[in-house]
């Protein structure tokens, strides 16, 4: 079995909730342990088997209404990837990602490291908020 997160911990995970305005319920602030501990990429069912794995209570719902609240507030990412399950990302920075299509993993990749030679002109009275990409990956066939 899992131990829980240290004290130290919780109270940054604390601290950092308030930071983005979201008051620190107990299982919200384990919930932001498991999911901000290091950049990572997890889903709700993984966040979830964590907590548990760690004794904690906690019901799906609960994590699913959490993890929105927290990409609301814009502590975490939301993302849809493949269309089977939506992805939570600790890194709140702007980046991209590779998504491997044999395993589900996904990779972090820098801004710097796409270019993009043109966009096409946003509708009128609307601008580009941010740019979401992709890049999916399968081993090679041999």
């Amino acid at each position: 079995m899992e131990r829980a997160p240290p004290a130290a911990d919780l109270r940054d995970c604390e601290r950092r909730l308030v930071g983005c305005g979201i008051r620190p319920t107990a299982q919200r602030v384990r919930i932001a342990a498991v999911l901000l501990s290091a950049p990572q990429h997890l889903s709700a069912e993984q966040i979830l088997a964590g907590l548990r794995c760690g004794g904690a209570r906690v019901s799906k719902a609960t994590v699913y209404n959490t993890l929105n609240l927290f990409a609301t507030h814009g502590l975490i990412r939301q993302l849809s990837v493949d269309g089977a399950r939506a992805w939570f990302d600790s890194n709140v920075e702007p980046h991209y990602h590779f998504h491997d299509i044999g395993t589900g993993a996904l990779l972090d990749v820098p801004v710097q490291q796409v270019q993009f030679s043109r966009l096409p002109a946003p509708p009128a009275g609307t601008e580009v908020a941010g740019i979401d990409l992709v890049i999916r990956l399968r081993k090679k066939s041999m």
